[in-house]
């Protein structure tokens, strides 16, 4: 519940064993779960299951007859819910324009045979500042949608009711719910607004929604930056945190470290990973969101983990310049960053890659 400030994954016999001693701050190995009815301390090992106890009871639950039956045969044979889903056939998917759970992605608008040139960022601003230990769950949330996000605010508009928003996790076919909710952690901290918690940012002084800003930016055609401390993009490699951050417009991600699948995954969807050298970070750049960037010594195409240049243009007209280091680690993601993305890349692999004797990029 996004309501809770911490929660931990743990097998059900633990839950119990916690929810029985009231609190989660003990050993459980050592300290007692509660008291008997004789007044004596009773310990997890009291309680918990021996091998023998949850063979006989796995015996007693489990009915081999019922597996067979249900699997034995044709598994559609008395699935009458299942046979009366509509299946339209052909080669071409029917998007409903309606629907609030599948829409077309974006991905592949503004195709070309060939990719754009990628050689630098330039004149970019900073969408949000982040501490360490971002994780992909901060930015792309699975939970529930709150009825005054940016996602819960579509929803409603496309007639949805908060008691049938379901979760950012159910809607992820549908990028306009999913795009609107990354960043929208209510527990994410984004530090261009210090003692806010939640999915803001500034924009010319005003604080809005980062969905919000992103919009206002790539009206005006700015590019965007995300800059965080160590472990960005740690847990689940959940995809929609990649797919969510490019939807948003943003260019690059400069970071302290990155957790090892995010990191690919930005690259597999065009987004450019920098890594900051030791001793720099945006706490020692005193980032206030007012400064623009630009990503030089790109010049002649990416190569893997180079080095570039970060300048930063301060309100005040002052300059700084920062080496990082382009966290694109292998030559085949050289080739997905340098055509946009895995998904572009595939596509031009499959339309052109027979037809001729270069690649469209030759």
């Amino acid at each position: 519940h996004q309501s809770i400030k911490a929660n931990f994954l743990m097998s059900p016999p633990l839950v119990v064993a916690f929810a029985l001693a009231g609190r989660v701050d003990i050993n459980v190995e050592k300290d007692p779960i509660g008291l008997g009815r004789d007044g004596k301390p009773v310990f997890l090992k009291d309680l918990w299951p021996t091998a023998e106890e949850l063979n006989a009871a796995l015996g007693a639950a489990s009915d081999v007859q019922m597996y067979r039956q249900n699997y034995g045969g044709d598994l559609s044979r008395d699935a009458h819910e299942w046979n009366e889903i509509p299946a339209p056939s052909g080669e071409v998917y029917a998007w409903d324009a309606n629907s609030t759970y599948i829409q077309e992605p974006p991905y592949f608008e503004g195709f070309s045979p060939r990719p754009d040139q990628r050689t630098g960022i330039r004149g970019a601003r900073a969408l949000a500042v982040f501490g360490d230990s971002v994780t992909t769950d901060h930015i792309s949330p699975a939970g529930s949608i709150k009825p005054t996000s940016p996602a819960g605010k579509y929803l409603i508009s496309r007639g949805v009711k908060p008691e049938d928003f379901n979760s950012y996790g159910a809607r992820r076919g549908n990028h306009e719910v999913m795009v609107r909710g990354t960043f929208a952690n209510v527990r994410i901290k984004n530090l261009l607004v210090p003692g806010v918690e939640g999915g803001v940012t500034v924009i010319d002084g005003k604080q809005m929604p980062i969905y919000d800003a992103s919009m206002e930016y790539q009206k005006r055609g700015t590019p965007l930056m995300i800059f965080a401390g160590h472990e960005y993009g740690t847990g689940s490699s959940r995809d929609w945190a990649a797919k969510g951050t490019r939807l948003l417009g943003v260019r690059a991600v400069v970071a302290k470290s990155f957790e090892r699948i995010h990191r690919s995954n930005l690259v597999m969807m065009g987004v450019l990973p920098c890594q900051f050298k030791e001793g720099t970070d945006a706490g020692t750049l005193k980032l206030d969101g007012t400064e623009t960037f630009d990503l030089t010594g790109l010049e002649g195409g990416p190569t893997p983990r180079q080095d570039a240049r970060l300048v930063i243009h301060r309100a005040n007209g002052a300059t700084d310049e920062v080496p990082v280091t382009l966290r694109i680690d292998t030559p085949i993601e050289v080739e997905y960053y340098r055509h946009g993305g895995i998904l572009l890349y595939v596509l031009r692999q499959m339309l052109y890659r027979r037809d001729e004797p270069q690649h469209p990029s030759a």
